[in-house]
């Protein structure tokens, strides 16, 4: 049994379903840039997208203290690679993400005012997370 209440498990399951096609998406465009590390097979040879492939993105939540933006969830973009990615081609790579991501979050949360903000030195998204009355 889950200790989530299912409003809040099923905007997880969605958010990461948004970053799990993002994921599909930087491998067919960048996937053969770098060489995946030993220990990570292909795109899609695992149960657990996160573990496969040249990517990974997630995101962690913050309450945002000391923000402009306050809480939301910080992006993390992972290239999964022992290669040395040139800083352009990371940054080339996280707005490529950054946009697949703004399309992908109206496109599954479209009664949401969400957006991605540079915070700082990190992306984070931020906006409408209410999740309705816990307990009614």
């Amino acid at each position: 049994m889950s200790a989530q209440h299912p409003l809040s498990e099923e905007w997880d399951q969605k958010l990461q379903s948004v970053f799990e096609a993002a994921d599909r998406y930087l491998e067919e465009k960048f996937g053969t840039r770098w060489t995946r590390r030993p220990n990570r097979p292909e795109e899609g040879q695992t149960v657990n997208p996160q573990m496969s492939g040249l990517f990974n993105i997630g995101a962690s939540f913050t309450a945002g203290y000391g923000s402009q933006y306050g809480r939301g969830y910080v992006l993390d973009f992972e290239i999964c690679t022992y290669d040395t990615v040139d800083p352009q081609e990371r940054l080339e790579i996280e707005q490529e993400a950054v946009t697949y991501l703004k399309e992908k979050l109206c496109e599954v949360f479209p009664e949401r005012k969400l957006e991605i903000v540079h915070d700082g030195p990190v992306y984070k998204i931020v906006g409408d997370f209410f999740l309705g009355e816990a307990y009614t």
